[in-house]
């Protein structure tokens, strides 16, 4: 199965060398062009692609209004912010939009594949200046009720994941198998409410864990 692609930025050079280089690349499949929000929250509902690569500074409306919109509307779409700014007014807001990916436009485009094919098998994938800002982001508030229904194991798993870690690296470190750790995953997002690895990060880092 192909991961059907929308490129959504307003430099049009940008779009036409994304689309240019992500066609050569077997199983990756580029259904549409956005040149901002806008757009690109019409064609997520017309062309319902698996993920969208999204620029954050575009006219008519900026690329986290349009994630905020995308996945509320239809939260199975995975979005990759891929932008040229780094500081933590841009990555944080990004991130609680509910965006699974944060990279910067000079990434190497192997990273790039690499990075979209993690994303679809369910891996968050920060740029490591974005994760630095999201540890940075401390939030005062304490530990929710939430937590209180993990269990040690899953919340072993919460630390691991905020740490940027793969499911992989995550059994290594606890010396699980993947499978016991995707089952731990699913079990502690369900119990805390939330949709990806990604949003699971951010409330471990809120919430000091």
């Amino acid at each position: 199965m192909s991961i059907r692609i929308l490129i959504a930025d307003d430099h049009h050079v940008v779009r036409r060398g994304l689309v240019f280089f992500l066609r050569t690349q077997k199983g990756l499949d580029i259904v549409g062009e956005a040149a901002n929000g806008e757009e690109a929250v019409h064609l997520a509902k017309s062309l319902k692609p698996d993920l969208i690569l999204m620029d954050l500074a575009m006219p008519e409306m900026d690329g986290v209004q349009a994630t905020r919109i995308i996945k509320k509307e239809q939260p199975e779409i995975k979005i990759m912010m891929l932008t040229s700014f780094s500081d933590q007014d841009h990555v944080i807001p990004a991130l609680e939009a509910g965006a699974s990916g944060f990279q910067l436009k000079d990434i190497q485009p192997d990273e790039l594949v690499a990075s979209i094919r993690n994303i679809m098998n369910g891996e968050n994938q920060l740029h490591p200046m974005a994760t630095s800002h999201l540890l940075a982001n401390l939030s005062n508030k304490g530990k929710t009720d939430k937590m209180e229904e993990l269990t040690k194991r899953e919340l072993d798993v919460l630390k691991e994941i905020a740490k940027g870690k793969s499911n992989k690296e995550i059994a290594s470190s606890l010396f699980i198998t993947e499978k016991t750790v995707k089952t731990h995953v699913s079990n502690l997002l369900a119990k805390l409410e939330l949709q990806d690895r990604t949003q699971a990060a951010l409330y471990a880092v809120k919430n000091k864990i």
